[in-house]
């Protein structure tokens, strides 16, 4: 009902908001494509300034490598004629010549005992291309300083002879950045071949030296500037201009954003009038439906869902207590009627629990009394007599009750194969080396799927020693299985006892076989009735089931192996 009464409201209003809307759209996409041309032309500029320093640093590393102390590696005059250099030159940190083994040979500042460049980028670069080469963002081993490395090759004609390394001081390059200002809002960022950042503006102290974001790494190496909108570090979203390092001409990555909330803002407060106007013309269309709406539909619907969640919280005894001849409150009253059929329900079924329990304990306890009881009647027949007979008899009886307090308690634990096949066959034979032979790899089966292999491994056992090969003294049974992506084949094979014959009638005992693994263990069993002893083949799955297709084919696989 609400609903209606808004949509007569809103059709009435829809002319006004289309009109608006479309103008909002075109004046947003006009700022939009004049914000992208000022962020390229932004980082152009930026990158244009960048170029001209390194393009200036690189002039006075020709000329340095023109100064005859430094063509002749002369130590002492190199050393002070490098220090004069670096000294009237603000933005060097240091300048020095490096020999083709890595170690210092002078420079305008003294060398640490043992320091070596050999390890580092621009020098490894050097000694491949033999030019001009930029650096990575580090730290200097001679001023302790963030330092943007150039160096460049010091040729004697084809031969490289040294390697002449000077620094971009990373403050001045800052502080040069800096005083070119930028719009609040607004960022320009540099960075190394690796991406990590050498200056920004604003906020540099908490982003120079760290790595730009894998996401963005590509921008570094794009093989074209571009112009894309994202969501930068600092959590502004920004409409980004950069200059890739792959271009001949930079030497170094650039990046200019311009804040959108600020580039928008102008736009955006006029939005926000005119969408104020509209609502303040729409409100008293609304109120009437929307009190309409609540009092008649909302708070029923509330009232219905709060006692749906206060019984799912444990609260059973919540109500609704609606009634009246309005749809929802025959609703609500209906659904109170089936609260309590659930609560009459759920009292039954925990009566029915306590009953079974009660009756599961009872049955375990008579049975493990049958079994004492036997024992009994059996030490006193003939323990003294044949106490070697005795002895096996109790311990075969002892191992029939425990399979029996395993079935009863249907709880168990995680157990390897050749475990639970010895500990359901224990009861059945006198000695297991003489009569049953199991060959296996070591597989593990959690206890979900231990209880059920157990089961019916009894009962198989039950029927070999009732029928089959363990009911004579010849009789043997071979147990094998083999494991492949999370399945496991067990197969049983007697011998040696009676003649077989396949049964007339399913008893409970078949029935359990074939049921007895739960659905996730997706199990397929088969028994083949061969006169000289019965053949049953068991596969089943370990972990999490598997697709269909993929269990048939493997089971197809193992049961029906290559001979090639």
């Amino acid at each position: 009902m609400r609903l209606k009464l808004v949509a007569v409201a809103i059709a009435a209003l829809a002319p006004v908001v289309a009109m608006l809307a479309y103008n909002e759209v075109a004046l947003r996409h006009q700022r939009n494509e004049e914000v992208r041309a000022s962020a390229a032309q932004a980082a152009r500029q930026a990158s244009s300034e960048v170029e001209r320093i390194v393009e200036g640093l690189h002039g006075l590393l020709v000329s340095v490598s023109a100064m005859p102390s430094v063509r002749h590696l002369d130590a002492g005059a190199c050393n002070a004629a490098l220090k004069s250099v670096a000294e009237s030159i603000p933005n060097i940190s240091t300048i020095f010549v490096v020999g083709l083994d890595g170690r210092p040979v002078c420079g305008s500042t003294a060398f640490p005992p043992g320091v070596v460049f050999s390890d580092r980028d621009y020098f490894q670069q050097i000694l491949k291309t033999k030019d001009f080469t930029v650096g990575t963002y580090t730290q200097s081993r001679l001023s302790d300083r963030h330092v943007l490395p150039l160096a460049m090759p010091l040729m004697e004609g084809d031969i490289l002879k040294a390697v002449i390394v000077g620094g971009i001081r990373m403050d001045w390059l800052q502080n040069r950045i800096t005083e070119r200002g930028v719009v609040s809002g607004n960022t320009v960022t540099i960075a190394d071949g690796k991406g990590t950042i050498v200056a920004r503006v604003p906020l540099a102290e908490q982003f120079v030296g760290t790595v730009i974001p894998d996401e963005y790494q590509h921008l570094v190496h794009a093989e074209q500037p571009d112009v894309i909108e994202v969501m930068t570090q600092d959590g502004t979203t920004r409409i980004l201009g950069y200059r890739p390092i792959a271009l001949p001409s930079s030497p170094l990555y650039v990046s200019a954003g311009f804040s959108k909330p600020e580039a928008f803002a102008p736009i955006n407060r006029a939005t926000l009038t005119n969408t104020l106007a509209i609502i303040g013309g729409a409100l008293f269309s609304f109120a009437a439906a929307i009190f309409i709406g609540n009092r008649f539909i909302l708070v029923p619907i509330w009232r219905i869902a709060d006692v749906m969640e206060k019984w799912r919280g444990g609260q059973t005894a919540a109500r609704t207590g609606m009634n009246g001849s309005d749809e929802l409150a025959v609703v609500g009253a209906t659904f109170d009627r089936l609260l309590d059929e659930l609560d009459e329900r759920r009292r039954r079924n925990e009566e029915a629990e306590e009953e079974r329990i009660l009756l599961v304990r009872e049955l375990a306890h008579r049975v493990k009394n049958g079994f004492t009881l036997v024992q009994a009647i059996a030490r006193q027949t003939f323990s003294r007599s044949d106490p070697e007979r005795y002895n096996s008899f109790a311990e075969r009886l002892a191992a029939l009750a425990g399979t029996y307090d395993l079935i009863l308690s249907r709880e168990g634990s995680a157990s390897s194969v050749r475990d639970i096949v010895s500990a359901a066959l224990r009861a059945h034979v006198t000695s297991e080396a003489e009569r049953i032979r199991l060959g296996g790899p070591d597989v593990v089966l959690p206890a979900d799927i231990a209880l059920p292999l157990s089961l019916v491994i009894h009962e198989l056992a039950t029927n070999a020693t009732k029928y089959g090969s363990l009911g004579s003294e010849e009789g043997t049974v071979a147990i094998e299985w083999k494991s492949e992506d999370g399945r496991v084949l067990l197969l049983w094979t007697e011998s040696g006892g009676p003649p077989v014959s396949a049964p007339t009638k399913r008893g409970f005992g078949s029935v359990l076989i074939e049921r007895a693994f739960p659905a996730k263990a997706q199990a397929r069993s088969r028994s083949d009735f061969r006169p000289e002893g019965l053949v049953f083949e068991v596969i089943f799955s370990t972990g999490e089931p598997a697709a269909k297709g993929e269990v048939e084919s493997l089971d197809r696989d193992m049961m029906h192996p290559s001979k090639t």
